[in-house]
């Protein structure tokens, strides 16, 4: 009787047909994660398993009253707070495909074609990743409340970070702004605005703090937590997915790219693979403030 062969599927792991152009957007990729990392405040990137729970808070004394000091041999008063979760969101893989088809490739060679359709793949990732973090930010519930110019509007969150963050110590405001309501600024006053990860920021805006510009930021209506507040982490695009599907990557493992020819339509396929995220640790640690003239930096 004729023996059946037992097939070694890892003999038929996908191989990536342009490694050299996946390490390059992986790590341009990467390299702006970092950048936007540094910006942010946020020392490590945490590995972190598909599905693991992002779990944001709220903190807060289960008493106000001082806390009373007592005589020798007496029990010390209990310092009791309370932190409850605020909300949760389940961590999954991005994934990302496009097609770079044979005309293209006539027209342009391989190598070209292929870094043009890539690169806006990689922008779909890199978008994705700023409006998870500006969702996230936008979970805080703490108002400032209202004032009648974007420099009184940051002051008074900056204000409340203070009392809020007292006991950390030293702490870094970060502030997030629609990049309307600071027009007239950027306008006159000679500032160096800087880019990281398609935005523009702004170290020690108005001695306050950093400032991010973006327009997912609802104009008039600035946030702003400290950068202590700010944490990161990633599902790492190794193991079993990277050998099934041949991803390439850098040392950081935090993106994922490969490209496979696809015989039935004639094209070159790119698939990406991330999951990076930034969330903040406490949402009463976030603050919102409104104020009442659009494009106006000082109150009359």
């Amino acid at each position: 009787m004729k023996q059946l062969k037992v097939l070694n599927l890892q003999h038929f792991a996908a191989a990536d047909l342009e490694p050299a152009i996946s390490i390059d957007f992986t790590s341009q990729l990467v390299e702006g994660i970092g950048k936007l990392q540094e910006v942010l405040g946020v020392v490590n990137m945490r590995p972190l398993p598909q599905g693991t729970l992002i779990k944001c808070y709220k903190m807060a004394k289960k008493d106000d009253k001082p806390i009373a000091q007592v005589g020798e041999g007496q029990d010390i008063t209990l310092h009791e707070f309370k932190r409850t979760l605020a909300w949760t969101k389940e961590l999954g893989l991005k994934k990302y495909r496009k097609q770079t088809g044979a005309e293209s490739i006539q027209k342009m060679g391989q190598s070209v074609a292929v870094n043009e359709t890539d690169q806006k793949l990689i922008l779909e990732a890199q978008k994705d990743i700023k409006k998870d973090l500006f969702t996230n930010i936008g979970t805080g519930v703490n108002i400032a409340g209202s004032r009648d110019s974007l420099q009184k509007s940051l002051a008074a969150m900056w204000g409340k970070l203070q009392s809020y963050f007292e006991d950390y110590g030293d702490v870094s405001p970060v502030f997030f702004v629609n990049p309307e309501d600071a027009a007239d600024y950027l306008g006159n006053a000679n500032i160096t605005v800087q880019n990281a990860f398609g935005m523009q920021y702004i170290e020690n805006f108005l001695g306050l703090g950093t400032v991010i510009l973006n327009t997912s930021i609802t104009k008039g209506s600035p946030k702003a937590t400290v950068k202590q507040n700010l944490n990161g982490g990633f599902i790492p695009a190794g193991g079993d997915v990277a050998s099934t599907f041949g991803l390439t990557m850098d040392q950081t493992g935090m993106v994922g790219m490969t490209h496979s020819m696809i015989t039935r339509n004639a094209t070159i396929e790119t698939l990406a693979m991330s999951g990076v995220i930034f969330w903040p640790e406490y949402s009463d640690g976030v603050f919102t403030a409104q104020f009442t003239n659009p494009n106006t930096l000082y109150s009359n």
